[in-house]
């Protein structure tokens, strides 16, 4: 028997709060994902302190659901939005994409330790989901980390962290972030209608991101992880020139096309004086599952041999899976579950703290 949408959220509804009420009549059920009998969603608490209460909750809801005929796996994330401010009055106009203005020195961050920025020569290496796994898997090693999606015209971030919210703004002047799977995250996706198109010159996307790293309440980070867009543009000058960046990633493809624009991100980074923390490579290697056969699509082991060619680290691998795509595009980053793909994310999490 094929599982549904609909039979899921029906187990759920029987699933009660200890508060009263039920997952589903509450509205706590988003990123709800069915396919090919593997159920991924996320349960979205109203506050931090509801969340360490919903644990029992969490695991009944995966048992009820795990239960359901056609179900081969499920996957349950319980993260917590913190309730929105509510300002007396009209709302506060927040304009983003105003001009930079002038700063003097590179500025550090109130709260904010480490500054890491996670960048990569060309698109469609996946740097975006690197960002977010990388954020998740040191939010569960117990880092206070926050995520900002700075790729201005094509922001991915809400999406594959499971956020729809707009961020509140009581005075019309600071934002409050919000909250996914144990990292604090801003985008300026989170504040345009989806399908809206940013059309800005470059001093507009440098004010914007000015504005989202210093009008943003981040509190206190240890690390906050800036996802790039690609190349070497506006945005890295901004960002590696009038900001205290710890380091920089750079995260490739194996193929010598994509190895070809990674060196210039290299070399952007050095040439601004930003510190590269090491090198990533995404999409390694693609294990059928069906068979079990081992492909390297993209070649063999490219940037490892490129970070040894740099004398840079190489701080680890990772596979190209359907799993990490689902994950991504439910809401779900495969970090924040218990699946064995999530394993490389951790690896590479604990060897980039150890550069810390």
């Amino acid at each position: 028997m094929t599982v549904t949408r609909e039979k899921v959220l029906e187990a759920l509804g029987g699933i009660d709060l200890p508060d009263g009420g039920t997952l589903v009549s509450r509205d706590l059920v988003r990123a709800l994902v069915v396919e090919d009998g593997a159920v991924r969603f996320v349960i979205e608490s109203e506050s931090p302190e509801m969340a360490r209460k919903l644990a029992a909750v969490r695991q009944a809801a995966e048992a009820a659901v795990a239960a359901l005929d056609g179900v081969v796996r499920v996957s349950v994330a319980l993260t917590a939005h913190g309730p929105a401010a509510k300002p007396k009055g009209p709302p506060p106009t927040l304009k983003l994409g105003r001009h930079p203005t002038s700063q003097p020195d590179k500025q550090a961050i109130p709260g904010v330790t480490h500054i890491v920025a996670i960048g990569s020569g060309k698109g469609g290496v996946g740097k975006s989901t690197v960002a977010s796994n990388l954020a998740v898997a040191l939010a569960r090693q117990g880092v206070r980390v926050g995520l900002l999606d700075a790729d201005i015209y094509g922001p991915s971030q809400p999406r594959m962290m499971g956020v729809d919210r707009r961020p509140a703004s009581p005075d019309g002047k600071k934002i409050i972030p919000l909250q996914a799977h144990g990292v604090t995250m801003i985008s300026i996706g989170l504040m345009l209608k989806p399908d809206d198109a940013v059309i800005w010159r470059g001093p507009m996307l440098m004010g914007a991101l000015q504005q989202l790293l210093t009008q943003v309440e981040w509190g206190q980070l240890d690390v906050l992880i800036v996802d790039m867009p690609p190349g070497t543009g506006d945005i890295q000058l901004t960002l590696c020139s009038k900001f205290e960046v710890r380091g920089a990633i750079v995260v490739s493809t194996p193929q010598d096309v994509a190895l070809l624009d990674a060196r210039k991100a290299l070399r952007a980074f050095q040439t601004l004086k930003t510190p590269v923390l090491g090198l990533i490579e995404n999409m390694s290697t693609f294990i059928c599952p069906k068979c079990g056969h081992e492909e390297h699509i993209f070649g063999d082991g490219g940037v490892r041999q490129e970070a040894k060619k740099q004398g840079l680290p190489f701080l680890g691998d990772l596979p190209l899976s359907v799993e990490v795509r689902l994950a991504g595009d439910g809401g779900i980053p495969v970090a924040a579950t218990d699946s064995p793909v999530a394993q490389a994310y951790h690896r590479i999490a604990a060897n980039l703290i150890g550069s810390l």
